[in-house]
């Protein structure tokens, strides 16, 4: 904003007026080159508009997450401030606001007088306008220098005041600058403008105060430190609050009576939130600000750099409503706290996502976010900043165990094999894919098996998903490629943070254990993935924001950012399958039990998901979905992943699940998912599998576990390595697949050649005549070669 002064012919006057600054605090050696400086002061006044913290809140719109700002500020419109407080505050400042042109004559007198008769400069004659004016001029002051001259004592200073505010003056009205006077001034704790006061120092809007409040707050100006009423001197306050009562009597505002009214009452102190630090820190709703804040730094359109877009958060004044629902976030928080305590190494953690809209709705764990760890015990706990629901930093986020199977199935399901689709499933497997030691290798083979031996059987995707059958997962990637499954949850959000997994995923062709969940990813980023499949294969980029408003009221909320990854019947058939885990059933074929039977029982509604939990049981999750809400729960110890969880542990995942979404569908009963209308094959008629135990009901078939208690079956029954194609071998019959004949002599259905790379079979053919040339040929053939012509 730029106001000219133009010609005033009262600069003569104010000039000559300057003959006073001596006894108004300004050396007298310096009144001559004071007087000859006014004239040479520019006439423009420029007035960036003043920086405001922005405000958090959740989806309410009335609940505050956090604010983010140097300055705790909430600017406020003239109709949003009580009348009684601009009366207080002119009253106490400038009576005769409304008389002068932003310079006092009249005042100056009176200050003159006073200083004169104390010995001392006890008035400075500051019009409010000439204070506002000094408040700006810190505001732009682009060097420490410049700021300290803003409000140094010296004829320059007041000289620059007074010329600016006669040209304020000129360009606004009354109403005006005391309205912008009051979003400037500040007022003690933390509190800039007297929108933040009222909240601060009474836990209400400015519009809402009455005359004792106003009293106090406008006694603050002058010196928010020596009549602080929250922890400064409380009589001291009190007092000015009186002196302020006397000087509203004295200008006519109020009468005798109101003002003895008022002084025999108690300061009014009903404090609100206390500004702290800004951000994150100190939050009830932590690891959601911290997530949110994160998210703003990333937004191309708040500016350039990280660093340009967080000074426009902390600066801009932005009004944000949240997708953070309180009421489900206090269901979440109760579910996880009536299974783990804060203090717990252990951390249960859940994030619920909106299908379709990518709005994040719960982020919620047993910690507290807080920076105070000088009561932590061993690890970070119960006090940590570390991003444990969104990851970021160094913070990668946790093995997911047999989630991942799903991006195997979908893999699978574009390929375009059915649901049907039927695979032998030994307990244990020899795979193509080279092992790397352990109880899960054979040979130079790795060879996964199943939780129990009651899984070995011939399954097809419903009975395989929903009872968490390793083996014919293994088969199943082997038959799409792992490739395809990687490249299947990148397309669905998952990005690769550690190095491990990002030297896998650029080999993705030889990454068999992928299926298994072995690579780290983190609650939102899950959450994210299977909200997809409840939006028929759209997926939405999570976001903390439902609304978006700049200081000027207007909606910049930026537009959901989706995108149609699968072919919407590839996603309800995977949903149909993922019913069978919940106990829910399948729409169009036969599920043989659940590894989460219980959950369909607790959510009362249609429900489908996912558990899955590491080797060793280092971590359990379970992801699931209804038609409006995506949840993904997990539990591990963060600082230390070897601190293995007990067997009873491994459900808790899926007990918090259940809890949230059944409060979800509580508020919201609506939907149903669609079955698919391709992509089932035989359905109902496939007789394969276990069959449930009493009739076709899902989840009462043998093997029903309410956990998934391990994704490579050497969790509670370790199998020893046994030679390949041995008598022991429980896997596939056929020759050994040590050698190059054997390799090649094994299975020729061309599978597992597929994704073998001629790097490995060179290794394999070491020391054999013509070998290498042989593996080059090979290795060549088979990438160039269309999978499905192995098939």
């Amino acid at each position: 904003m730029l106001w000219r002064l133009g010609r005033l012919s009262v600069i003569t006057g104010m000039v000559a007026a300057l003959g006073l600054l001596p006894l108004l605090g300004v050396s007298g050696l310096a009144l001559k080159a004071g007087a000859d400086g006014f004239t040479s002061l520019p006439a423009d006044f420029t007035l960036p508009r003043v920086p405001e913290a922005s405000t958090l809140y959740a989806s309410d719109g009335e609940t505050v997450i956090a604010t983010f700002g140097d300055q705790y500020r909430i600017n406020s419109d003239s109709e949003d401030i009580a009348e009684v407080l601009k009366q207080a505050i002119v009253a106490a400042e400038d009576a005769r606001f409304y008389e002068h042109n932003g310079v006092d004559s009249k005042g100056i007198v009176r200050a003159l007088v006073s200083n004169f008769s104390s010995g001392e400069v006890t008035e400075g004659a500051s019009t409010i306008t000439m204070q506002y004016v000094r408040q700006v001029l810190v505001y732009t002051a682009e060097s420490p220098d410049e700021a300290e001259a803003a409000i140094e004592t010296s004829p320059d200073r007041k000289l620059r005041e007074m010329r600016y505010a006669l040209a304020v003056e000129q360009a606004m009205t009354k109403d005006e600058i005391l309205t912008v006077y009051l979003n400037t001034v500040y007022f003690g704790h933390g509190a800039y403008g007297v929108g933040s006061a009222a909240r601060v120092y009474f836990g209400k809007n400015a519009d809402e105060l009455d005359l004792n409040e106003a009293a106090t707050l406008a006694g603050l100006v002058q010196s928010p430190s020596e009549y602080d009423p929250i922890s400064g001197d409380a009589e001291a306050a009190k007092d000015r609050r009186d002196y302020v009562l006397d000087r509203m009597v004295d200008v006519g505002t109020i009468d005798a009576a109101e003002a003895a009214e008022v002084a025999a009452t108690p300061l009014p102190l009903h404090p609100g939130t206390l500004p702290g630090d800004s951000g994150a820190d100190g939050s009830e709703y932590g690891f959601f600000a911290d997530y949110f804040e994160s998210w703003w730094s990333r937004q191309e359109q708040f500016g350039s750099t990280v660093q340009e877009r967080l000074a426009l958060l902390n600066g801009g004044g932005y009004h944000i409503v949240s997708s953070l629902d309180v009421g489900l976030q206090k269901a979440a928080e109760d579910a996880i706290a009536a299974q783990q305590p804060k203090d717990s190494p252990y951390a249960l953690g859940s994030v619920v996502v909106e299908p379709g809209t990518g709005q994040v709705k719960v982020m919620a764990v047993n910690r507290n976010y807080s920076a105070d760890t000088e009561d932590n015990g061993d690890g970070n706990y119960p006090n940590t900043t570390n991003p444990l629901l969104s990851g970021g930093s160094d913070f990668h986020g946790y093995q997911a165990g047999s989630t991942f199977k799903m991006f195997t199935m979908l893999a699978a399901l574009e390929a375009g094999m059915n649901l049907d689709t039927a695979i032998y499933s030994p307990h244990r497997y020899t795979s193509q894919y080279f092992g790397g030691g352990g109880t899960s290798s054979c040979g130079v083979y790795w060879c996964p098996s199943n939780d129990n031996t009651s899984m070995t059987g011939t399954h097809n995707m419903w009975t395989a998903f929903g009872r968490s059958v390793n083996t014919y997962f293994v088969q199943l990637e082997e038959r799409v490629g792992a490739d395809k499954a990687v490249e299947m949850a990148e397309r669905l959000g998952l990005e690769w943070t550690t190095d491990v997994d990002r030297t896998q995923a650029a080999a993705a062709v030889d990454w068999g254990s992928f299926t298994l969940g072995v690579a780290s990813v983190t609650p939102l980023q899950m959450a994210a993935a299977y909200a997809a499949l409840a939006a028929d294969g759209e997926y939405a980029e999570p976001t903390p924001i439902a609304e978006l408003r700049d200081f000027n009221g207007a909606d910049v909320t930026p537009e959901p950012r989706t995108e149609q990854v699968l072919e919407p019947d590839v996603a309800r058939a995977a949903v149909d399958a993922a019913r069978c885990t919940t106990g829910y059933g399948a729409a169009s074929g036969a599920c043989a039990g659940g590894t989460a039977g219980q959950v369909a029982g607790i959510v009362g509604g249609p429900v489908a998901g996912k558990t899955g939990t590491t080797d060793g049981d280092s971590t359990a999750w379970f992801t699931g979905f209804t038609p409006n809400l995506a949840v993904a729960s997990f539990m591990a110890d963060p600082d230390d992943p070897g601190n293995l969880l007990q067997p009873w542990m491994t459900s808790m995942p899926t007990n918090v699940s259940a809890q949230v979404l059944a409060a979800g569908w509580r508020a919201d009963p609506s939907g149903e998912f669609t079955p698919p209308q391709e992509l089932v094959g035989n359905g109902f008629n496939t007789g394969i599998g276990q069959p449930p135990g009493d009739g076709d009901e899902p989840g009462d078939g043998p093997g029903d576990d309410t956990t998934d208690p391990g994704d490579t079956g050497d969790d509670e029954d370790p199998t020893e390595p046994v030679e390949p194609g041995g008598p022991d071998d429980p896997g596939n019959p056929g020759g050994p697949p040590g050698d190059l004949p054997g390799l090649f002599g094994r299975r020729q259905t061309g599978l597992e050649a597929v994704s073998y790379s001629s790097n490995h079979i060179k290794e394999l053919s070491a020391g054999q005549p013509d070998a290498p040339g042989v593996a080059d040929a090979a290795g060549s053939v088979l990438r160039s070669s269309a999978r499905r012509d192995f098939f």
